[in-house]
């Protein structure tokens, strides 16, 4: 079965409790069953419990319950939280699910293993700096008797699935220009991973590896972020001038997304996901077809001749600080790495990595204004070296422990 390949499970991974663990959350569970269970607070084993359940799905082991519990008792909080992104759970589950659901356009984490999923899994593993996550030449492979990783097939992925291979224990760093032989120009990190490519550059006109971009990287909808003000010179041909028969349509709604996608989208002008070969194509100096779909919709409009990119957002209007991108870097450039570090060294990147991680392990969405702080402090701390991994152990340090926390 291949990634494109739809699937049916009846739920998400789950993890398997230890029977020590499972005693220990039968303890916390009597607590928080009594009348004032949630008027309490919890303890400091109570919330070794919870600070582990939450990081890896499972309660810890009888021997890392005490240790736990020893450290948060001592106010030693990352430590604690330390143990649990040890387990294989923390990997296999938790950073599985999240990013089983990025790998792909349903967002559905009921997908094979993959590899956009195991990279990103295997940057927070080894702590690789996360602002790389769009730029890198990196790829994840797995130890085993598995079949080799191929361009254009997922079946080493899959049998690594199949065979319930331990992914936290079994990581292979290698790049994709070694495993998939792309050149150089042609990798962006997860985009072109065959995962991403498939769900980023199959079909369409390849805005699509725009919105998702935007979608998943800065957690923002392109609704959220139509702005009519901005020049509308590089809007592609098969925009009508006239929609329906009313100039007014394109002026007051499809120049809201295409200002700004249009320009963003030309990164991705030499790139194709093949359905025959079933593998990412990359046609240096020549831009795809797909490019010019529909041209006679709008003669006078962009005729895209190379892979150059404009970042329309950083000219003003309504909408100039949604993404708040790096003043540092020059906002346009030339193919899919140099738009990954655009995303990737915004402040919307940076939150959004952080919101991702709180609802994870928080199980819910920041709410409150003590929420929104912590949001910001977090986003504060990622930005200092870009470790995913301690924005999750932060993250759940913040729901689960301290004077007066309840679940």
């Amino acid at each position: 079965m291949d990634i494109k390949t739809p699937i049916n499970l009846d739920g998400s991974r789950l993890a398997r409790a230890s029977a020590a663990g499972a005693l220990a959350t039968l303890a916390m569970i009597s607590v928080l069953a009594s009348p004032q269970g949630w008027a309490q607070t919890l303890t400091a084993q109570q919330q070794a419990v919870l600070l582990h359940t939450r990081l890896t799905g499972v309660p810890p082991s009888a021997a890392n319950l005490t240790q736990m519990a020893t450290f948060i008792t001592n106010g030693q909080g990352a430590q604690a939280a330390a143990i649990a992104t040890s387990q294989p759970q923390f990997y296999n589950v938790t950073l599985r699910n999240l990013f089983a659901a990025e790998s792909n356009r349903d967002q559905s984490v009921f997908v094979p293993l993959n590899d956009y999923t195991v990279t990103a899994i295997g940057m927070v593993h080894d702590n690789v700096p996360y602002n790389t996550a769009l730029t890198a030449d990196l790829l994840y492979t797995l130890k085993g008797s598995l079949p080799g990783v191929k361009p254009t097939d997922n079946a080493h992925y899959q049998a690594a699935d199949a065979n319930a291979v331990d992914i936290s224990a079994n990581l292979v760093a290698t790049t994709q220009t070694a495993a998939y032989g792309y050149p150089a120009a042609a990798v962006a990190g997860l985009m072109t991973t065959r995962a991403g490519a498939i769900q980023h550059f199959d079909a369409g006109t390849n805005r699509r590896g725009y919105s998702i971009i935007i979608a998943n990287q800065t957690c923002h909808a392109m609704e959220q972020i139509t702005d009519t003000s901005l020049p509308s010179d590089r809007v592609r041909q098969d925009v009508a001038a006239s929609p329906g028969g009313d100039s007014r349509v394109r002026l007051q709604s499809c120049l809201g997304c295409h200002s700004h996608m249009d320009p963003m989208a030309g990164a991705f002008a030499y790139y194709d996901f093949d359905e025959t070969k079933m593998q990412l194509m990359y046609t240096p100096g020549t831009v795809q077809p797909k490019y010019f779909i529909n041209a006679s919709n709008n003669p006078s409009g962009y005729v895209t001749v190379d892979d150059s990119w404009e970042s329309r957002m950083r000219l003003g209007g309504a909408d100039t600080k949604i993404f708040n991108f790096d003043p540092n870097l020059p906002g346009k450039g030339n193919g899919a790495a140099s738009f990954g570090q655009e995303i990737a060294g915004s402040d919307a990147f940076a939150t959004c990595q952080v919101q991702k991680a709180f609802k994870a392990v928080c199980l819910r969405a920041p709410a409150s204004d003590k929420d929104g702080t912590e949001i910001a402090a977090l986003t504060s701390s990622f930005k200092s070296g870009y470790n995913f991994k301690q924005v999750f152990a932060q993250a759940a340090l913040y729901c689960t422990t301290g004077p007066g926390v309840t679940p």
